[in-house]
């Protein structure tokens, strides 16, 4: 690994470590057990009517239910959930602010993102990882491709190819470049603030693809203005004959990543407040009503733990971060 991302590595664990002291040793604004006091606000890092925005309402219906407050959800949609992610850094740490963005905000706009206006480690404290399910690749019906293979060449023979992601930067902007490197192929990627603006054109026919989550890209898909042709990670149970971008001969390991909603409140929030919204989440995921969106959405997996999701933090950001450098023009 590039010298540049070992020395990254290690100020991410400086740098959490200072955190958590300071977060131990700062006074608390609100105390545990009168927490809440008033109505809770979850900032979704994207535009509504995508996966976040989902995850955002349907796990903030479940934490109103059981602490009797309301939750309200503030769609902060733009730079992949940059500018959610500044609003709750200025924050109370009082655990009545959280947010909730995709991968691409933890993962990838650290690397992306130049004077960045938040540090992941410093100034928030993680709550769950929400595992977001196989992302499908869908390619417009004028197309033609029904695989991975078939859109390559397609591609390779076009004057002009055009994919949609949901931010830039984004995992979707991620695949399309590995894509080109592996290939040799001149993929354009479309940025959008969100998955539904992508989809929309996507039905249009106004870019030839697009790379975003399941229960999002279905209508396209049932309409017929779409079809998809590879999926990361791991199969979908109702694509099953839609195979991963691995299985069809991609290798980046971009492809095997896991993608998620990730929930956070500022740094220096109690620990305790930490701890109960944790495993509010860890129920919420084994709930009826957000099992039945996990099963709309092809994810099996619920909310994790505390533990874990700060573990496959440590794990799986800088191989994040090494290949996201290469998103980064020269020079920057």
């Amino acid at each position: 690994m590039p010298t540049k991302l070992r020395l990254l590595d290690r100020r991410q664990l400086m740098t959490a470590g200072a955190g958590i002291a300071a977060w131990l040793s700062a006074p608390s604004l609100v105390k545990a057990d009168t927490w809440p006091t008033r109505p809770i606000r979850i900032l979704a890092g994207s535009a509504a009517g995508g996966q976040t925005d989902q995850f955002a309402r349907v796990y903030g219906e479940y934490l109103s239910r059981q602490l009797g407050q309301t939750v309200v959800v503030e769609n902060k949609a733009g730079a992949g959930g940059a500018l959610a992610a500044a609003e709750l850094k200025r924050s109370d740490p009082d655990g009545h602010t959280l947010m909730i963005c995709n991968t691409t905000a933890y993962m990838l706009n650290p690397v992306l993102i130049k004077d960045i206006q938040y540090n992941v480690a410093e100034d928030f404290a993680w709550i769950t990882v929400m595992p977001g399910g196989s992302l499908p690749f869908l390619v417009s019906e004028k197309v033609g491709a029904k695989t991975l293979p078939e859109f390559i060449a397609y591609a390779r023979k076009a004057e002009r190819v055009n994919v949609g992601t949901y931010a830039a930067g984004s995992f979707a902007h991620m695949v399309i470049a590995e894509l080109n490197k592996q290939y040799g192929l001149k993929i354009e990627a479309v940025h959008y603030r969100g998955e539904a603006p992508m989809w929309q054109d996507l039905a249009g026919q106004s870019i030839d693809g697009g790379i975003g989550s399941y229960a999002a890209a279905l209508p396209v898909m049932q309409a017929g203005k779409a079809r998809a042709v590879a999926v990361s990670r791991r199969r979908i149970r109702d694509l099953p004959d839609v195979a991963t971008f691995q299985e069809q001969g991609a290798t980046s390991r971009a492809h095997g990543l896991l993608t998620f909603q990730g929930c956070v409140a500022p740094a220096k929030t109690p620990p305790e407040i930490i701890a109960r919204l944790s495993a509010l989440f860890v129920a919420a995921g084994q709930s009826e009503r957000i099992r039945e969106l996990f099963k709309s959405q092809g994810i099996d997996e619920g909310a994790m733990s505390l533990a874990a999701s700060q573990a496959l933090y440590r794990e799986e950001a800088p191989v994040w971060a090494e290949i996201a450098a290469g998103l980064v023009p020269q020079g920057q």
